[in-house]
């Protein structure tokens, strides 16, 4: 773990010092955008001034398109507050001017998961307009209180999909998630000391436990490349999301990708994000709580959740801790992944554990040496 937080010190230490390197990997919103055809888009809209959690339900549940007209979980825990790093932007933030209030969400002291603190509501951006996405992307910045104690982890907000028939479906871990017939969804997920994942509720064909960097559960959702990248208290960082869906469904040939402060940290190929062809990404889901902090993807449905997440008190915070949020920007596409992959044998989920931490942080310390070669 220590290793996996050298590698990301190390890989910010280079992006000032080492252009090569940045030009390399980096890749900003705008040209992901261009590369992928997403002609589509939305931003979930602020206010210019701060609002009272009472004023910032009323504003969100009129403006930003929430699933069941409502914040599902705790709506009390959000706020709109003044921007509490207004000098600390993430890496190549260009002329953006983002000042104003900023989301925050709060996690009270003792909570371990959405039913005892943080926040959970999705968007539902396009779900009448007739468009079905195929492609998705999110990107937002994230911010986590100077000295945030990581605990044992948490979820962070992502993208979710879903049929027709079940907009309001999948949070994780449920069957019809897992099997792809229903719904799924790619959130996030910061581990010990801030080490981050892609936390996807997707089927498992084709022996994806037991390929480089994926950690399955037979009774949860599927831990992507975690220690690719880790997140950093105090300042703002970038987080964009891509999701490509397999087409057809029989076929493994999905895509999920994550960008850290526009370098791109993780390129999940060969996946079977679907087994429906009636399943499409729909919005933006937020899932908030204090051990478990996790951001969905989804091609039709984002479904946006926070907060600490676990089973018992062993992850609970030992402090009220808040998390900041701001530029909640989406696209999307009704072109699927155009990749090749494997016809789909078993759907079936198998438990094998993924590489360790440090062997991920081993693979990006070759990725920097072969950067600083070219």
């Amino acid at each position: 773990m220590l290793r996996a937080l050298f590698v990301h010190d190390l890989l910010f230490a280079l992006l000032l010092t080492t252009p090569i390197y940045a030009a390399t990997l980096q890749a900003s919103v705008e040209k992901i955008v261009a590369d992928y055809g997403l002609s589509t888009s939305t931003s979930l809209p602020f206010p210019s001034a701060t609002q009272s959690s009472a004023d910032c339900q009323k504003l969100m549940v009129a403006n930003w398109s929430l699933g069941k007209g409502a914040i599902q979980d705790n709506p009390a825990n959000l706020a709109f507050v003044a921007d509490p790093f207004p000098n600390d932007p993430p890496p190549f933030s260009g002329n953006q001017n983002l000042s104003g209030p900023v989301l925050q969400a709060v996690y009270p002291k003792g909570s371990y998961s959405y039913q005892t603190g943080g926040s959970q509501w999705y968007n539902l951006w396009n779900a009448t307009a007739g468009s079905k996405f195929q492609t998705m992307m999110v990107s937002y910045e994230v911010a986590f209180d100077t000295n945030f104690d990581w605990v044992k982890g948490g979820k962070l907000p992502g993208l979710r999909g879903s049929t027709k028939s079940n907009l309001a479906g999948c949070s994780s871990g449920k069957e019809k998630e897992l099997n792809g017939t229903d719904c799924f969804s790619t959130r996030l997920m910061w581990r010990k000391n801030g080490v981050g994942e892609v936390y996807a509720s997707i089927p498992t064909s084709n022996g994806l436990c037991s390929k480089e960097g994926i950690s399955c559960s037979k009774a949860s959702s599927t831990s992507i490349q975690r220690g690719s990248f880790g997140f950093t208290s105090g300042r703002w960082n970038r987080i964009t999301l891509l999701v490509r869906l397999n087409d057809p469904p029989n076929v493994a040939n999905g895509n999920i990708q994550l960008y850290y402060n526009d370098l791109k940290a993780i390129d999940q190929q060969g996946l079977q994000i679907r087994t429906n062809a009636q399943v499409f990404a729909n919005g933006f889901y937020f899932s908030y709580d204090p051990a478990s902090f996790l951001f969905s993807l989804v091609t039709h449905d984002v479904n946006n959740r926070t907060f600490f997440g676990g089973a018992d008190k062993t992850w609970e915070t030992p402090q009220t801790a808040h998390t900041y949020y701001r530029n909640i920007r989406m696209w999307g596409s009704s072109t699927a992944s155009n990749l090749t992959g494997n016809t789909v044998n078993a759907a079936g989920r198998n438990a094998a554990l993924g590489p360790t931490t440090s062997t991920l942080a081993g693979l990006a310390l070759a990725g920097i040496a072969a950067a600083l070669c070219i």
